[in-house]
């Protein structure tokens, strides 16, 4: 049975939203990391997982990431993505 495709949409906590897909893939969070460098300007990472642990471990590679490419500071979020209709 081929699976269905569909878009996942993520909303952020500073508003910013992202939209995934279309995919058949079982993503279930979308994770983002925001990182502050030394002169002010700032780099974003971001994925998709197909589940929250597995986006719970991109943290630790984040802080060695940190320390490695001397951020500044950085922030790292987490939210469940949602099937929006098309």
């Amino acid at each position: 049975m081929k699976k269905r495709r569909r878009y996942l949409t993520a909303t952020m906590p500073d508003g910013y939203v992202k939209t995934i897909g279309p995919t058949a893939d079982s993503f279930t969070h979308y994770w983002r990391i925001v990182a502050e460098l030394e002169n002010g300007k700032t780099e974003v990472f971001w994925g998709h997982s197909r589940s929250l642990a597995e986006a719970r471990r991109k943290r630790a590679p984040a802080e060695e990431a940190s320390k490695a490419r001397g951020w500044k500071s950085f922030t790292f979020e987490i939210v469940e993505l949602v099937e929006t209709p098309v």
